[in-house]
C-alpha cells in the first residue's frame, strides 16, 4: 500500500524545488534516463535521513558549476511502478535502498550512493560526494537549464 499522497507532498517538494523532475511511472523514468547524457536519480523516502541529509545534500550539490544534464526523483513507497523499474531494470543486482542516489550516463549506472552511506554522513558530506561524482561523470556537458 502506497503512502497517502497528502502526507508526502512536502517531501516531494523538497526535491522538485531544486529542479528535479518527478518520475512517477516507469515510462517517465525511462524518458528521464534515456533522454539525457547524464541524469541523477534520487530515490526519495519518508525517513528522517532523507529529510535531514539526502534531500538537503542534493540541493547543495546542484549549486555546483558541474551538474548532470538532468535530475529526476522517484518516491519509495509511493511511486511503486517507477521505483520497481529503477531497481529491476536500471540497477539490477544493486540491493534496494531508500533514500539513495544514482548517476546514469547514456542510460547506464555509473555511480550510486546507498542508504547506509547516507545515514553515516551529514548533508554537506553527502553533497561533496555528489559533487565529486558530477565532476567525474558530467564534466564537459552543456549546463542544464534550471528553474
Amino acid at each position: 500500500m502506497a503512502y497517502p499522497e497528502p502526507l508526502i507532498i512536502p517531501m516531494r517538494e523538497d526535491l522538485t524545488k531544486y529542479g528535479l523532475v518527478e518520475a512517477r511511472t516507469a515510462a517517465e523514468l525511462d524518458r528521464a534516463i534515456q533522454g539525457n547524457e547524464t541524469v541523477l536519480v534520487v530515490t526519495n523516502s519518508i525517513c528522517g535521513c532523507a529529510a535531514g541529509k539526502a534531500r538537503p545534500a542534493v540541493g547543495m550539490a546542484l549549486q555546483h558549476n558541474v551538474t548532470p544534464s538532468a535530475a529526476a526523483t522517484v518516491f519509495a513507497g509511493a511511486d511503486v511502478e517507477s521505483v520497481a523499474r529503477l531497481r529491476e531494470h536500471y540497477l539490477p543486482g544493486v540491493p534496494p535502498s531508500s533514500p539513495s542516489m544514482a548517476l546514469f550516463r547514456g542510460g547506464k549506472a555509473v555511480w550510486a550512493l546507498h542508504r547506509f552511506e547516507i545515514e553515516s554522513r551529514q548533508a554537506p558530506e553527502i553533497a561533496r560526494l555528489l559533487v565529486d561524482a558530477f565532476e567525474m561523470h558530467c564534466a564537459g556537458e552543456p549546463a542544464p537549464v534550471r528553474s
